[in-house]
């Protein structure tokens, strides 16, 4: 059994995903259950984007110690100085540095000719390996590009200094068989590659990311890539948890092995999807909520007389098993502390006490506690900083009618209150809360899902707004739907006023430079 390294790209390319904002907090949170979750290397962002990214892909790299930590890096010794200085003092720090190969791309995008762009390749990761014990060296939209002028750019990095080569598919374009020929032709072709790690990069355009990838492990990559549910820019990266099951379950066929703990798939898919706001789909492989639901009769009576019948995956493998509701309003925090051990969760004394005080205050509602809830309250807890807070609400409805009241404490800690109308419940909210920010919002997208099943389930509502000319995800959770909704809703504003004021940090910063 060959081991295959696997790369987790969530909180880089995942966070990609239009409408999907996550605070530094948010970030380390995922960070830490990915680094439980056993990828070999994660990318946990792009230093040079943003002072914020900058900050959080530091964090990360200072906490987290059990696998490589890598930032991304444009073919450029600004970004590479970035990145160097967010991932100095990572256990096992990696650049992830990459340019386009294709002709289009060079042409259109770069606007260089396939010298000047094998020149600035391999400057930058000569600059990179004198700093980076591992650079990895990617061909953007490799599958587009010319065979023999990889070989000629790979060649020339691979003198450079660049350990590992990965070869993407950057717009999902190629199939399994096209992925599977160009890797043996590298390999065929290039006379250095030795010791150097191949590795593949799928995006799912087509609907063939896993499949892909899949493939190009049969051809004998080294590494994997992808993300935690398939997030990602566009239709989404490959998905990585199904990916390691499929190795998992078909050692037969592939013959490679990992260091994913699978037993931690499906809490690590579940807090991705509640901190990005991303849904898993049902019928979704590996973690969808009907993935191990059965409906039809024959099904059921094979599946209670041997669940091999109809499951090639026991549930127990992924993590999941069905809630034990354990925890009450007679609980006290001894339990509630191991419980949230339990559930892997990293948290100050201070994020504690708060979240017990949340968890009580849920119990006078709600009769038992799931894990489900207990996420949904943390990630409700998890944004950094608030600049407007729901004080109170009131809804009064009628046939053609909704009027609704709102107290909001603002930034200076006054309560602001406003009165609106609208067509509904949710509109005349919303009416409301866009009188207090005394700014124009638009409302893109609203969803909501309840944490279990039950009349008293946590209502968890997700929104994706355009506000101050960016459109961003909120989320709120209450048990009354209204409240989840109106802090949504304030919770999209927040995000944006925060990203604001890191901006402004970054301009005051230039300025002062200047």
């Amino acid at each position: 059994m060959r081991k295959l390294d696997v790369f987790d790209t969530t909180l880089r390319d995942g966070e990609q995903s239009a409408g999907v904002n996550l605070h530094g907090s948010e970030k380390l949170e995922i960070a830490l259950q990915l680094e439980r979750f056993g990828v070999d290397i994660m990318e946990a962002g792009f230093p040079a984007s943003s002072p914020g990214d900058f900050k959080s892909v530091q964090e990360i790299a200072n906490r987290v110690k059990d696998c490589s930590v890598a930032g991304l890096a444009r073919a450029t010794k600004a970004d590479i100085d970035s990145a160097w200085d967010a991932l100095r003092h990572a256990a096992f720090p990696r650049l992830h540095v990459f340019i386009a190969t294709s002709p289009i791309h060079m042409e259109h995008k770069l606007r260089k000719t396939p010298d000047q762009v094998v020149e600035t390749a391999v400057d930058c990761v000569r600059y990179a390996a004198s700093r980076f014990p591992v650079v990895q060296w990617s061909a953007e939209d490799a599958t587009r590009s010319d065979w023999d002028f990889l070989v000629r750019i790979i060649t020339q990095v691979i003198d450079a200094g660049a350990k590992v080569i990965n070869l993407p598919d950057t717009v999902g374009y190629t199939t399994p068989s096209e992925y599977v020929q160009m890797f043996e032709y590298i390999r065929a072709h290039v006379p250095n590659l030795g010791d150097v790690k191949l590795s593949a990069h799928c995006h799912d355009d087509l609907g063939l990311a896993v499949a892909n990838s899949l493939a190009a492990i049969q051809a004998g990559v080294d590494q994997i890539e992808g993300t935690i549910n398939g997030i990602g820019e566009r239709a989404g990266n490959a998905a990585l948890e199904e990916i390691l099951v499929a190795l998992a379950i078909r050692k037969d066929t592939y013959g490679r092995e990992t260091r994913a703990q699978l037993a931690e798939t499906a809490l690590t898919s579940k807090l991705v999807a509640k901190l990005t706001g991303m849904a898993v789909p049902a019928n979704k492989a590996v973690v969808g909520n009907n993935a191990f639901a059965h409906e039809s009769g024959i099904h059921q009576d094979g599946v209670l007389k041997n669940s091999l019948t109809y499951e090639i995956i026991r549930p127990e493998m992924v993590g999941l098993h069905s809630n034990r509701m354990v925890l009450g309003k007679h609980s006290g925090r001894h339990a509630f502390r191991e419980k949230c051990e339990a559930l892997n969760l990293q948290l100050s004394d201070a994020q504690f006490d708060r979240l017990f005080t949340e968890f009580k205050t849920l119990t006078e509602t709600k009769k038992e506690i799931t894990d489900d809830d207990i996420l949904a309250l943390v990630v409700q807890s998890s944004t950094e900083e608030h600049k407007y807070d729901l004080e109170f609400l009131h809804v009064s409805y009628g046939l053609n009618e909704t009027t609704a009241a709102v107290g909001v404490r603002g930034p200076n800690q006054q309560v602001i209150r406003e009165a609106a109308t609208g067509n509904g419940s949710v509109e005349a909210i919303y009416n409301c809360l866009e009188r207090v920010v005394e700014d124009p919002i638009q409302l893109v997208d609203y969803r909501i899902q309840s944490t279990t099943g039950g009349g008293d389930a946590l209502a968890e509502v997700y929104v994706k707004v355009a506000y101050h000319d960016r459109v961003v995800t909120g989320r709120g959770v209450h048990s009354d739907v209204l409240s989840a909704s109106a802090k949504a809703f304030l919770d999209a504003i927040n995000r944006v006023l925060v990203k604001e004021r890191i901006d402004d940090v970054q301009l005051t910063a230039a300025s002062v430079e200047a």
